[in-house]
């Protein structure tokens, strides 16, 4: 997350408000992503990785569950403590700095990896891949990664993000589908050679306390309503899973990942 973003209607957005719920409901990336990674030979132990806008750590720390040697960095010093503490608790060789994307501070050429999941649209995009080219190594890979709940016409996802508009009138970001064709053509734009896609969706299983902690972690809602706001939005979230979405919930998400070699 960026120092200094805001919302459309010029809110500070600050997700170290929501880094208590980021911890406990926000899904990480999915161990069959890192498989995927793993078999089209982009990631591999021993390489050096460089995780922008890390948060709470999914990347970063997935990346060192695989034998890379990680390096998260972020502007919330609220999820990079708790980034350290989980790979304290789970005994993972992973650093974590604070910092910019597009300024990173760190040396050039010393990554093999450099990694951006769910915040690339944070990002001065033009100022993130000249700066990712800055500290990777000669052949180092670029990779551009996303995790979103689908919301759907009727579904969970959908309803939710209705509520949202109520009480967040114009959030920019609702409808997503996870698809984001502006990351690959950042990565053509800036020089990436053998640029190249995939996607898939999984179904993430929540209770109604978990959907409903997810969604205060949500940029429309926590990091821009203040704290009486939320507390409104989240009672009437209550209501409607009560109402409509009773018993246990599965949530469609989509995983969209964009690599290029840097030039």
């Amino acid at each position: 997350m960026e120092e200094g973003s805001k919302d459309h209607e010029g809110r500070l957005i600050d997700f170290g408000r929501t880094a208590a719920d980021y911890e406990r409901y926000r899904p990480g990336f999915p161990d069959n992503f890192f498989d995927r990674l793993a078999t089209r030979g982009w990631i591999a132990p021993g390489m050096r990785a460089l995780d922008l806008g890390t948060g709470t750590g999914t990347l970063a720390l997935g990346f060192a569950r695989r034998g890379l040697y990680t390096t998260g960095l972020d502007m919330a010093t609220e999820l990079l403590d708790v980034a350290r503490s989980t790979a304290t608790v789970q005994g993972l060789s992973a650093g974590f700095v604070e910092g910019r994307a597009e300024e990173t501070g760190l040396d050039r050429a010393s990554f093999d990896l450099v990694s951006a999941g769910q915040c690339w649209w944070w990002f001065d995009s033009d100022a993130a891949i000249v700066e990712a080219k800055r500290v990777l190594a000669p052949g180092g890979r670029l990779l551009i990664c996303n995790f979103s709940y689908l919301p759907l016409p009727g579904n969970v996802a959908g309803r939710t993000e209705d509520l949202v508009l109520q009480h967040n009138p114009g959030w920019p970001k609702a409808g997503w589908r996870g698809v984001h064709p502006e990351q690959v053509r950042a990565l053509d734009e800036g020089g990436f050679r053998q640029v190249e896609s995939f996607s898939y969706t999984v179904d993430v299983p929540f209770s109604h306390e978990a959907w409903r902690g997810r969604i205060r972690t949500c940029n429309g809602v926590g990091s821009a309503l203040n704290a009486e706001q939320v507390e409104a939005f989240d009672a009437r979230l209550a209501s409607l899973l009560a109402g409509e979405f009773p018993g246990e919930l599965h949530v469609p998400h989509r995983i969209f990942a964009t690599s290029g070699i840097a030039p």
